[in-house]
């Protein structure tokens, strides 16, 4: 049986004793039934596996002992950044978790001119947490050791102000693109992939991505929602390019 997989936030060494985080806790001693002596692995980010053993259980507290290191690799040779138009509820939650699930190495979130959901910036900081333990969860049940970062929503217009680097191959999703991701010839350098949100980009948005260098692809002749797009993109990408 697989061995537990829990993210603990902070520095781990080996011989050291911690306190899981109250949810992991929760989860190992109420919901999986572990007891004094099970072994879990930790992760915090770092690209390492730490195997820990329960040396303390009780209802509200998990201690585990690091009893041992280890590399374990399982992130895509594919370097590739989600600008996400912001889409609304679960669709953005399921979109973040399988991007992780599909080797996603960061998160750039997009408040689109036509983005169901506006966010004010008090939301905007609750949502960037939540959305950042999405992936978290998401790295848990899929074997990353690294975990992608989501970072602070942005407009378009003021994320492409940020963009200097011409060392990226940039793509933007369009159902009126003449390209497929076939025609582009296999990347040896990270790929920005930007997927607009319930309605897709408006043309003011596609032309800006196009004046950055953004090159249109589309996906088939069919109309593809926005969290399908992205994931269909994701895994094409895998397939061609990647470790599909």
């Amino acid at each position: 049986m697989r061995m537990p997989r829990f993210y603990f936030p902070d520095a781990l060494a080996l011989g050291a004793r911690v306190h899981l985080p109250k949810d992991a806790a929760h989860h190992a001693a109420r919901v999986l039934r572990m007891a004094e002596g099970d072994v879990v692995s930790l992760f915090n980010g770092d690209g390492q596996a730490y195997r820990a053993k329960i040396v303390r259980l009780d209802k509200q507290d998990v201690v585990v002992m690091i009893e041992q290191r280890a590399a374990a690799s399982s992130e895509s040779p594919l370097h590739t950044t989600l600008v996400q138009g912001i889409s609304s509820g679960e669709r953005m939650d399921f979109t973040l978790q399988k991007s992780v699930e599909l080797g996603i190495s960061a998160i750039q979130p997009i408040q689109a001119e036509r983005s169901v959901v506006k966010l004010t910036a008090e939301r905007k900081e609750k949502r960037l947490r939540h959305w950042q333990n999405i992936v978290a969860a998401a790295c848990e049940q899929c074997g990353r050791n690294v975990v992608p970062e989501v970072m602070p929503s942005l407009t378009l217009t003021d994320w492409l102000g940020t963009q200097v680097s011409e060392e990226t191959l940039k793509i933007h999703l369009s159902p009126d693109a003449e390209l497929g991701l076939r025609t582009l010839e296999k990347p040896n350098r990270p790929v920005v992939l930007a997927v607009g949100p319930e309605g897709g980009f408006s043309p003011h948005e596609h032309a800006a991505l196009h004046q950055c260098g953004f090159v249109a692809v589309q996906l088939g002749p069919r109309i593809l929602r926005t969290e399908t797009a992205a994931l269909a993109a994701l895994a094409a990408m895998q397939v061609c390019w990647g470790d599909f």
